[in-house]
């Protein structure tokens, strides 16, 4: 390896070596496709670090993981990752890219400063050869005052230009750091595994849709939905199974909510979904629409192209109550969760079911199987 190597979060990166850093990439790739992994950003940094062997230990402890799990699952990526990498949280990429904000833009105002003092410079030289001009006497004189002032304005010229390329490079990287900016934000706000909205974003907008809500007296729809026996499942077929049965889930839930609507990942096999401006009654239509596309779709493992049937949700549906906290309503559609599970899994409940007594109110929480 030549000395201008240099290892970044455990990831060799050498500009004089693409061929060797191409090989380790295409090596990554390759294990994706054998691990049968999502090629998400996480799971190639890894792949990556796996394949130029780094770092020893990441590299044992994958092959062990391998060899006990038998696939490289979404629990060990997660733990590999926050073992391995240095990850940096929102508000401090949010702070790195606000001080480099702060620093071009006070570059820039030296530079413009600069430019006010040129063109002051400008102007002085200017009104020296008005002033030489009205006490010229001879053809000698104008050719010199004139040679004078076309070598200041030439000068002046090629400043503007300088002045108008830095500008111009300055806005190019004010546009790459608010892009990494947004790149930022959306990152922290999703789930990596199933590309929905995650848990933290989901609390933010269900605060804010709740406060719509009662401003405005329009109605508000909250959707809970689990995967029926997931565990079972999941330790029959294996994590890898599970993560695809986690993604045809969301990709469902894509498919189903649109526009106002969010879904978002819960937790582990759960969902919710926020409706604003949705009665109760037309949530309802919605989550059996969702329960009856998700059961319709045949569920296929990868390794043997064996089918394994279908997955089935249990869903229930809550609608928010004037001057009732977030937490009220998210209690209320879990225990109409609750109630269809209880009632036989695969079917919708919603809190009017609780109301008429027709199933039971127990309540265990979303870690019902």
């Amino acid at each position: 390896m030549s000395s201008s190597s240099k290892t970044t979060n455990n990831i060799i990166t050498n500009s004089d070596d693409y061929k060797t850093t191409m090989a380790y990439g295409e090596r990554a790739l390759s294990l994706l496709k054998q691990l049968q992994s999502p090629a998400v950003p996480r799971n190639y940094e890894i792949l990556y670090a796996f394949a130029s062997s780094v770092n020893k230990a990441l590299c044992d402890d994958l092959r062990a993981a391998l060899e006990t799990e038998g696939s490289f699952t979404e629990t060990t990526a997660e733990r590999l990752s926050a073992t391995y990498f240095d990850k940096k949280g929102m508000e401090e990429q949010v702070d790195e890219v606000g001080s480099q904000v702060s620093q071009e833009m006070s570059d820039i105002m030296s530079v413009i400063a600069a430019a006010s003092e040129r063109t002051g410079f400008y102007g002085q030289s200017l009104q020296g050869v008005t002033n030489k001009l009205a006490a010229i006497e001879s053809p000698q004189q104008l050719r010199t005052v004139l040679d004078e002032l076309f070598e200041s304005t030439n000068d002046m010229a090629d400043y503007t230009d300088l002045l108008e390329k830095r500008l111009a490079k300055s806005k190019s990287q004010i546009d790459e750091l608010q892009m990494s900016l947004e790149l930022t934000r959306v990152e922290s706000f999703t789930d990596e595994l199933t590309g929905l909205t995650n848990r933290k974003r989901f609390d933010q907008s269900i605060k804010l849709k709740i406060s719509e809500a009662s401003e405005t007296g329009e109605p508000l729809s909250l959707l809970m939905l689990d995967i029926d026996h997931f565990k079972m499942f999941n330790d029959l077929h294996g994590h890898q199974t599970g993560d695809q049965v986690i993604r045809l889930v969301a990709q469902t839930l894509k498919t189903n909510v649109k526009g106002r609507d969010t879904a978002a990942r819960y937790g582990g096999e759960e969902f919710v979904i926020i409706l604003p401006k949705t009665t109760i009654s037309a949530a309802l239509i919605v989550a059996e629409q969702i329960r009856i596309a998700v059961k319709s779709k045949e569920l296929v493992k990868k390794s043997s192209n064996e089918s394994i049937g279908h997955v089935t949700l249990s869903i229930g549906v809550a609608n928010y109550r004037a001057d009732e906290s977030f937490e009220d309503l998210i209690e209320r559609a879990d225990e109409s969760l609750y109630a269809a599970k209880q009632a036989g899994r695969n079917n919708v409940k919603s809190e009017d079911d609780l109301a008429s007594g027709a199933v039971s109110t127990a309540k265990t929480g979303l870690s019902a199987a």
